[in-house]
């Protein structure tokens, strides 16, 4: 079901998120910190702990695209990073609206949005222009395009659990026909963009919510943006279907500005969990054990929170 964004709190839904991880350096080596949840629009946060090496010293710094980061030095040996925090979303699917929302020609874009119709580092859109307009040019402006280009994605591209590697690019994505939900997010990102489309690259938590669990490691998720109408949308080509409770985490003009750690240093990482899924709200705590028995989603039932 598809609720009105003028939801109650009878149609807002928790969401644990969190993660889990080691790294080990051998010398000193600076480092940015990037897994909270960038708080934006009706995505509230209900409570959050991170712990970073038992008490390492931070610097909260945000980047050109307002993602909250967090600068830290890593000392010798293995570091222990953890965080966990409730979120509060709209029992909403992603895409509601979309196909009546306007196409805004570049000349017309807010000057901060050209860089979302511009190439970058793996987004490579004027390697892609001639493809994009002879296979989508035909179609009407705007959402009809961008739906075509998720469509095509989806459909073109296999998702290969692994395959993933933090040197492709959109352009190796479609000549190899394989990859990760990055690359589908970069493939469908430089598509829009030769369309003049303005697109940008999401990384975040997914939980299952109305959508059946497909039994993997939950793990961080990368997906698109679009920007129509004066609103953005998110566009998932891994998935292509609407999703319900998308958590995120970061923006930017593809991978580079949204990586969850970059390190300024050889780094070995050690061990890495993940976890996102809905709970009754009052039920559990931030630092709570993982008890997925908690757990609301993973089927097509969607569970909603009671009216408080």
């Amino acid at each position: 079901m598809i609720l009105q964004e003028s939801a109650s709190p009878a149609d807002l839904l928790t969401v644990r998120i969190g993660c889990k991880f080691i790294y080990e350096v051998s010398v000193p080596t600076p480092a940015l910190l990037d897994i909270e949840p960038h708080l934006e629009g009706v995505q509230q946060l209900l409570g959050e702990s991170l712990s970073i090496g038992g008490g390492l010293p931070t610097e909260s710094v945000s980047n050109s695209h307002d993602n909250h980061l967090l600068r830290l030095t890593l000392p010798p040996g293995e570091t222990l990073i953890q965080h966990d925090a409730l979120v509060e979303v709209l029992a909403t699917e992603d895409l509601y609206g979309v196909e009546a929302a306007e196409f805004v020609t570049p000349d017309k874009l807010p000057a901060d949005y050209l860089r979302y119709v511009l190439p970058s580092r793996f987004c490579e859109s004027d390697r892609l222009a001639s493809f994009a307009w002879q296979t989508f040019g035909h179609l009407p402006v705007g959402w009809p395009r961008a739906k075509a280009v998720s469509d095509w994605v989806h459909h073109n591209i296999e998702y290969r659990f692994g395959s993933g590697h933090f040197e492709l690019s959109a352009w190796d994505i479609f000549q190899r026909r394989y990859g990760v939900c990055r690359d589908f997010a970069h493939l469908t990102i430089a598509l829009c963009r030769a369309l003049n489309i303005p697109a940008r690259y999401v990384t975040g938590h997914l939980p299952d919510i109305g959508f059946i669990d497909p039994g993997s490691p939950m793990d961080f998720h990368a997906y698109a943006e679009i920007w129509l109408g004066g609103r953005w949308f998110a566009l998932d080509a891994r998935f292509n279907v609407p999703r319900i409770g998308r958590v995120k985490i970061s923006h930017g003009r593809d991978a580079v500005d949204c990586a969850f750690f970059t390190t300024f240093g050889a780094v070995k990482l050690n061990y890495f969990e993940v976890w996102a899924y809905q709970i009754e709200r009052g039920t559990v705590h931030v630092g709570d054990p993982i008890d997925l028995t908690k757990r609301l989603d993973g089927t097509l039932t969607m569970r909603r929170t009671l009216a408080r």
